[in-house]
């Protein structure tokens, strides 16, 4: 009965990004700015319904830019999720670019791509980031650089958050987590490591009882004279205390 659930529940997801797809060549271009960060957070939560996924927010999201979130990061799930709960334009590992539908719909939202193995590219990524920073945009990063299993927090990065030093704008630490909804539990069928086909793992979460996705926010802050080395493995201790709360 799970796996014919899991194939209904499959086939709704794909229409729903069959229709995301027409919306994104279509809609979007004609719309402006905020109605686009509007209109993506829409399909996004609808996506997260398809999927037996429920939205809870913790928190205060941000209501306005600048200010650059910083999540720990589990799963495929994590853009669509932050989408659902507050708009933001992403800055994702090159990779997710190539994957099938998603990426294109990543690119649609907004998305920049890095290749992290790249300096030239890390810096590169720091002044267009700087920039929409300036700008007043609301921007979101997974500094750990890949997913974890959801049991920890993996090192963060800091490059990134030079971006923030240097357009003197404040930073929002996020605390993603996946939860059993029928047991209150941590659940793991989202992951997405190692080895894993991202198949494997949508799979996997389609045939799960049904998620509750926890997107904690904690409060605004500014580096406060810290450098970005000392702020940023202070934003990962204050993420790993919110996604566990």
């Amino acid at each position: 009965m799970r796996r014919i659930w899991a194939c209904w529940r499959l086939l709704r997801i794909l229409g729903h990004i069959l229709a995301g797809l027409w919306i994104a060549a279509v809609r979007l271009p004609r719309l402006q700015p905020s109605q686009q960060s509007a209109r993506v957070q829409v399909w996004a939560l609808a996506f997260l319904g398809h999927a037996g996924i429920t939205l809870e927010i913790r928190g205060q999201p941000p209501i306005t830019g600048p200010v650059l979130l910083v999540s720990n990061h589990i799963s495929w799930l994590d853009i669509p999720v932050m989408h659902a709960a507050r708009h933001c334009c992403f800055v994702s590992k090159s990779d997710v670019k190539d994957w099938p539908l998603i990426g294109t719909l990543a690119t649609a939202a907004g998305t920049l791509y890095i290749e992290r193995s790249s300096r030239r590219d890390a810096l590169r990524m720091v002044h267009l980031m700087q920039e929409a920073l300036k700008a007043n945009e609301v921007l979101a990063v997974f500094p750990e650089g890949t997913t974890g299993d959801g049991r920890g927090v993996l090192p963060f990065h800091a490059n990134l958050l030079q971006a923030a030093i240097s357009a003197n704008a404040p930073v929002q630490p996020v605390g993603l987590r996946f939860v059993d909804k029928a047991s209150g539990e941590t659940s793991y069928a989202p992951s997405y490591i190692g080895d894993e086909t991202l198949l494997g793992s949508i799979w996997r979460t389609l045939c799960a009882p049904p998620i509750v996705a926890v997107v904690h926010y904690g409060e605004p802050e500014g580096a406060d004279g810290r450098d970005r080395r000392a702020w940023t493995q202070h934003l990962r201790s204050t993420v790993d205390v919110l996604r566990q709360s």
